[in-house]
């Protein structure tokens, strides 16, 4: 299979050293992205258009390929096209007869042609041959410039000819690397995740940053949706994750704040601990999710008291949105599920919450604040590589696993709907269900208790993980299933990025 890859269209305005400088990044990382599907696989070209090249004819192989680049920031299009040797207007016209004449009985159809380079013809006189002839010899309906049913595309370049027939909607914005990095708030919601995706499709490396208030079942949550998002949308490079214990901070601020001024003080707090992990780490600004008044600590006034805590740029993608809007680009995005099954954790909560936070109000109230509990979680938060953070949660994880499910009990599929549908899980005389791992939290409990359940996943390491969050909330029906012979998955080693993994 073929590609030609066209850029973001922002790309093509730069000045010529920092469009090269783009294209050769976006290069990199189609290389990186693909690599584990096609070792082999050819990337040229470094002015205005990439061409990918694979010898792969393996379907699901091809259209996984065709799925990660339609995700990967830096790409406006690409298309599908077999090439040819350029030749004359009726060598032209029977290339093109050859993939699109069983397109064309009885449709409306048009011919577009692009070229490059200096010819006998003009893209005009192209189109005009091409048409002709595909509408005398393959039984066309006839021919529509404005609104055809049916597009014969074709590029020409110098003494090449490409002939499309497939066209792929590329993500846009710019080559990850190829701009500054960001530390995400990630609390695993709508808002965090869907602002986290907006500065990555924009072409920002992004890290993420979490503060736990309290729940293993969280933390866990926010790692998986966390890895999700990099593995669709930023696997090119390698990011951290970097989770902050918050339990001692919240306990602090219940016991000494007043309660109006909770909401405002906590995300102050989180501002100064994402600021100080920033610095260490050499990221240039904070993301958030927040937006205009969508709860009382969201209003301007609270905003600008709370950023006042912090010296570093603080970015809000979706400042303006509406939350319909996020929710619809959450669910666009594949985080919507996630979000609506986050396990829910006991946080600040003001019973009369201001929405008017004055400055010397709230500085009075954090001097009541002891500071060095924010040190201390900060001297235990963890931070590990993206790619590696479910399996590292995995290592010390010990759960019962069985290879042969026996008459009697339900094996639980808990892949991605995608996974599951793409590689159906048949056990013979075993029933099984499909309960996605986003969801296993909230729903295990509404299974029958009395049943054994065991879980299933590609790996072995997400079964494991939430076996044993199952598990010590004291349900004891739970094992891990792992058929026998079952191969490992090759971890993707994505190409290393500026901040080095501990």
């Amino acid at each position: 299979m073929k590609l030609i890859v066209k850029v973001f269209p922002e790309i093509t305005i730069k000045s010529r050293p920092v469009r090269k400088q783009f294209i050769r990044q976006l290069g990199k990382n189609i290389r990186a992205v693909l690599r584990d599907l096609d070792p082999a696989l050819r990337v040229t070209g470094v002015w205005d258009n990439l061409e990918v090249e694979t010898d792969l004819d393996d379907p699901r192989l091809l259209a996984e390929m065709t799925e990660r680049l339609s995700n990967t920031p830096g790409i406006g299009l690409f298309l599908e096209v077999n090439e040819y040797p350029l030749g004359d207007l009726d060598e032209i016209t029977e290339h093109c007869k050859r993939h699109y004449a069983d397109q064309l009985p009885g449709k409306i159809f048009a011919v577009r042609c692009k070229r490059g380079g200096k010819h006998a013809f003009s893209s005009i006189d192209v189109e005009r041959h091409v048409g002709s002839r595909l509408r005398q010899e393959c039984a066309a309906a006839g021919i529509d410039l404005k609104k055809p049913e049916v597009e014969v595309r074709m590029e020409i370049r110098d003494q090449r000819l490409f002939v499309v027939h497939h066209r792929h909607e590329g993500l846009g914005g710019y080559p990850l690397g190829s701009l500054e990095q960001t530390l995400v708030l990630m609390s695993g919601g709508f808002d965090s995740t869907v602002a986290a995706y907006q500065m990555m499709r924009r072409g920002l490396v992004s890290h993420f940053c979490f503060f736990n208030l309290g729940g293993r079942a969280h933390e866990l949550g926010v790692m998986e949706v966390a890895h999700y998002i990099w593995q669709k949308f930023g696997r090119s490079q390698r990011v951290l994750f970097i989770s902050v214990p918050f339990e001692e901070v919240v306990g602090e601020i219940l016991s000494k704040v007043d309660n109006s001024q909770m909401g405002v003080i906590l995300k102050r707090m989180m501002l100064r601990a994402a600021t100080r992990v920033a610095e260490r780490l050499d990221i240039e600004a904070l993301v958030t999710g927040e937006a205009i008044s969508q709860v009382s600590s969201q209003t301007l006034t609270n905003l600008a008291v709370i950023d006042s805590a912090t010296d570093m740029l603080v970015m809000r993608p979706l400042i303006a949105s509406h939350k319909q809007d996020i929710i619809d680009t959450a669910t666009q995005i594949g985080t919507a599920e996630f979000a609506k099954n986050m396990p829910e954790y006991c946080g600040v909560i003001s019973v009369n919450p201001t929405t008017k936070a004055r400055g010397y109000r709230v500085e009075k109230e954090e001097a009541q604040f002891d500071m060095a509990i924010l040190e201390r979680a900060l001297e235990r938060a963890t931070q590990l590589p993206i790619d590696r953070v479910i399996d590292e949660l995995g290592k010390d994880v010990q759960v019962e696993t069985v290879s042969e499910a026996l008459a009697g009990q339900i094996v639980i599929d808990i892949r991605h709907p995608d996974a599951a549908e793409d590689e159906p899980l048949e056990v013979p005389g075993v029933e099984v269900q499909a309960l996605p791992f986003y969801a296993l939290n909230n729903k295990f409990k509404e299974l029958d208790e009395n049943r054994q359940y065991l879980l299933y996943c590609d790996k072995g390491v997400m079964s494991r993980l939430h076996a044993h969050h199952l598990l010590s909330e004291g349900h004891a029906n739970v094992r891990v299933y792992r058929p026998f012979g079952q191969p490992q998955a090759a971890s993707h080693q994505p190409q290393d990025g500026r901040v080095q993994s501990p």
